[in-house]
């Protein structure tokens, strides 16, 4: 059974930075392609990052360079650091896997960005 669970998230002034973890089971990274993804209020969900089988990446031009999507193997959990946050960053961040072709998503944990 496939379970992800999102953490790390909270209230951080302009600038600052998160860690977001996605503690993960029943999957399988060599098999699966992980994301990050975050919905605001009003908005559609959108992905931040990807984290592909071969370990390559892929963020849009909204994040590169101040996201960073990572994975340890050992504790099968994914990380999303953010660093330079705006208050346009701010949403509820869902942790992704797709495997064997079916998705699998987290409760999401939500971050805010204000001063």
């Amino acid at each position: 059974q496939v379970h992800l669970v999102e953490s790390g998230g909270g209230v951080v002034q302009p600038g600052g930075s998160l860690r977001l973890s996605c503690a993960t089971s029943g999957i399988i990274f060599s098999r699966s392609t992980m994301a990050w993804y975050r919905q605001a209020p009003g908005k559609k969900r959108e992905v931040v990052s990807l984290l592909f089988r071969g370990g390559g990446t892929s963020y849009p031009d909204s994040v590169r360079g101040r996201f960073t999507i990572s994975r340890d193997n050992a504790k099968n959990t994914i990380y999303l650091q953010m660093n330079s946050l705006k208050p346009e960053d701010t949403a509820v961040y869902f942790c992704k896997a797709t495997q064997d072709s079916t998705d699998f998503w987290g409760q999401g944990t939500q971050v805010i960005i204000s001063s």
